[in-house]
């Protein structure tokens, strides 16, 4: 069995986007992408496991030139979404499926040995709880996005509805981390209070959550709270935004303490809001980065 730091599972996306400080069609998107991509600058073994549609191969060839392993399970076609923005503020956004790869199933698993896994889909339509425990009885670590199942298809339309989640409890019990934006925070939890809602998501039983804005992240861990600003100078790259600061964060959480992932995470996805696509900066980029913020 193959054995990594970092595994990413979730769809890699066709997007198209449309928002006032640029707009784009046929890129690659998805948690997998712009998360692993972030996380692959620091030197970890990193993998990610997707479904995608044979003659959309060419889509991964920056996760490959990165040095990441990739294993497709091949689909008949795969996830296309459309992302809207209506205004100015980049946390106001409308979305649209308009194909689906399907639910992930533990056969989708190449042999790997148990390890983080950051679980990172667009919308509802990847993961079971089925799937969430198999991979926990198989020893892995889970890092769960709670927009996997805040985003709601509808499935006649493809229009994607932000909604609470009913087993949102019994789906924090199994994660050992749980990524939030604030508009999933203020869904799950009642309140766009960052720390209130991480507070809130610990009491459901997860020891450790980040949370973005478009201004920054927080994170708790063993009840303590921090906070660290994004350094942006505009926000052209806005789109990947939450899942290149989880893998950056994630990465650097492996072998570094909370407050140091939590600089290195806001630096590095600063710098690649700047610029359309994902994180493209060297390790060293961040590091400066991270000095010329604090």
């Amino acid at each position: 069995m193959t054995g990594y730091d970092l595994l990413f599972v979730g769809h890699v996306t066709i997007d198209e986007i449309e928002a006032k400080e640029g707009s784009a069609r046929s890129v690659p998107g998805g948690a997998p992408f712009f998360g692993a991509l972030a996380a692959s600058r620091c030197g970890k073994k990193i993998a990610v496991v997707t479904r995608m549609a044979k003659e959309d191969d060419a889509y991964l060839a920056l996760l490959r030139d990165a040095g990441i392993d990739i294993y497709v399970h091949t689909v008949p076609q795969t996830t296309h979404m459309r992302v809207v923005h209506p205004t100015a503020n980049v946390d106001d956004r409308l979305m649209y499926q308009t194909q689906n790869a399907g639910f992930f199933f533990l056969e989708d698993l190449p042999p790997v040995e148990p390890c983080l896994a950051h679980l990172g889909a667009l919308t509802d339509r990847e993961f079971t709880m089925e799937f969430m425990r198999g991979l926990k009885e198989r020893g892995f670590r889970l890092s769960i996005d709670m927009q996997n199942f805040v985003r709601q298809v509808d499935i006649e339309t493809g229009v994607i509805n932000f909604r609470d989640v009913p087993e949102k409890k019994d789906i924090v019990r199994i994660a050992d981390m749980v990524k939030l934006d604030v508009v999933e925070a203020e869904i799950l939890t009642g309140t766009s209070d960052l720390e209130q809602a991480a507070m809130i998501v610990e009491k459901w039983g997860c020891p450790e959550i980040i949370v973005t804005r478009s201004d920054g992240v927080l994170s708790r861990y063993k009840g303590e709270t921090r906070f660290e600003k994004f350094s942006n100078r505009n926000s052209q790259g806005r789109t990947g935004r939450g899942d290149t600061t989880t893998g950056s964060y994630l990465v650097r959480r492996l072998d570094h303490g909370v407050e140091d992932s939590l600089k290195f995470a806001a630096a590095l996805a600063s710098i690649k809001m700047e610029t359309p696509g994902p994180f493209r900066g060297t390790l060293e980029d961040v590091l400066k980065r991270m000095a010329s913020a604090s």
